[in-house]
């Protein structure tokens, strides 16, 4: 058995809720900058350059990629040989994502009640997400999430007579709906099966898949290539400029589900498909 103090939980969240604000995914930042490169229309390719260059200086400065610095969502595998000492996990999370915001100058956007909306003051607390796994370590990510993208996600409770096609067409449309709102070129995270709940999970999660990497199953990574190439004959575009580069990419992720259903839901994020990860 491994004791793990929680100062060190709270200090490795601390560290990620900065990174993940400031530092973009490597393989979504090479992403935008082929787009910026390969963009046809004038007045997207000028907001593709632009997004370029805000996301290099803020890795360059240490400042936020958005102004939007995102409610702050964690996945932790806590390995069940671990011993966690002296306080809760939960608690130690908080206080990481706390001093994160406050120390880091980050944006404070949670507000206590979803009706009387009184603001925090420190981002917290953030959404947690614990799952025990085998080992010693603890491994946490950090995935905060933007509100202007946040909204524009939609679920559908289909039926299992429902085709692959039906599904691909409501991804497309949750897009077309959305237009420029989230902020695009975006990245959509799209959770198939168990409930509703686990839909959405498995939604959220997916955005934390690389960019550049489609799903392991042909079936699904097909599907996840249609639905892109769908997307980007919306003629949406950048900053919603039109062009051919409205989506980035589309991650599928599913889990078995009951005889009678067919959960969707799809989580929709922007070019900031921002999250940053370590282990203790």
């Amino acid at each position: 058995m491994r004791e793990i103090h929680c100062e060190e939980i709270s200090a490795l969240v601390e560290h990620l809720c900065i990174k993940a604000n400031t530092v973009l995914p490597p393989e979504l930042a090479m992403m935008l900058e082929c787009a910026s490169e390969a963009e046809e229309c004038e007045a997207a390719r000028s907001a593709l350059e632009d997004i370029v260059e805000n996301f290099k200086y803020a890795d360059m400065a240490q400042l936020p990629i958005c102004q939007d610095t995102g409610m702050a969502v964690v996945f932790a595998e806590i390995g069940q040989d671990v011993h966690i000492v002296g306080g809760l996990f939960e608690d130690a999370v908080n206080e990481g994502v706390s001093r994160g915001y406050v120390n880091g100058c980050l944006r404070k956007s949670v507000v206590r009640d979803p009706l009387r909306r009184v603001n925090t003051d420190d981002n917290t607390p953030a959404v947690l997400h614990t799952r025990l796994v085998a080992g010693d370590e603890i491994k946490i990510t950090v995935a905060p999430k933007g509100f202007g993208s946040e909204n524009m996600s939609a679920s559908k409770m289909f039926l299992p007579s429902n085709t692959a096609e039906d599904i691909e067409n409501f991804i497309v449309s949750v897009v077309k709906t959305a237009g420029a709102r989230p902020c695009p070129p975006v990245v959509l995270g799209v959770g198939l099966g168990g409930t509703l709940e686990q839909a959405a999970l498995i939604a959220k999660q997916a955005l934390l898949r690389p960019t550049d990497t489609r799903n392991a199953d042909p079936f699904y990574a097909e599907m996840e290539q249609r639905a892109l190439e769908k997307i980007n004959a919306l003629d949406i575009g950048a900053q919603g400029f039109g062009g051919k580069h409205t989506a980035l990419a589309v991650n599928i992720e599913a889990k078995p589900t009951h005889i009678a259903g067919l959960p969707c839901v799809v989580n929709m994020s922007c070019h900031v498909t921002r999250h940053a990860e370590g282990k203790i």
